[in-house]
């Protein structure tokens, strides 16, 4: 990856600093204070089982913190660090998918309308990820 696409416009770096911020609290509520409620977004063909649900939120409570320092600290790391994030936030899409399928209310969400909106949230979250680390530029560029 060439240096040129690893520059970022202070914008963009405040930007991968706050979503940092933000993938750090998720994942340190993943492990302590949201964790029953996070339980909810593991989508129920996966398992439904309490004790492996949980486990999937522990793991991708840790998975959180450390896309969380990586996006604070960038580097030459933040080009990757954006495209496998913005992944990751694909790969948990049908987590929310399986809350609003299936009317679970969790973090506030208690009606099918909360619901659907946050489902749009998703996106913007993958773009963020993309933007914020030059990552958005690098996979549109010309050769």
């Amino acid at each position: 990856m060439k240096k040129y696409f690893n520059k970022t416009s202070i914008i963009q770096n405040i930007s991968r600093i706050l979503l940092g911020a933000f993938m750090l609290y998720a994942g340190i509520g993943h492990l302590t204070f949201l964790r029953i409620e996070f339980q909810a977004q593991v989508p129920t063909w996966i398992t439904t089982d309490k004790g492996f649900m949980d486990f999937i939120v522990l793991a991708s409570g840790v998975v959180e913190i450390i896309f969380g320092i990586l996006m604070i600290v960038g580097g030459r790391l933040k080009l990757k660090t954006g495209i496998v994030l913005a992944i990751f936030f694909i790969l948990i899409f049908p987590g929310n998918i399986n809350q609003y399928v299936n009317q679970i209310d969790s973090f506030g969400l208690n009606t099918d309308r909360q619901r659907l909106i946050r489902l749009i949230f998703q996106p913007v979250l993958i773009i963020w990820a993309l933007w914020s680390t030059g990552a958005l530029k690098y996979l549109t560029r010309k050769n």
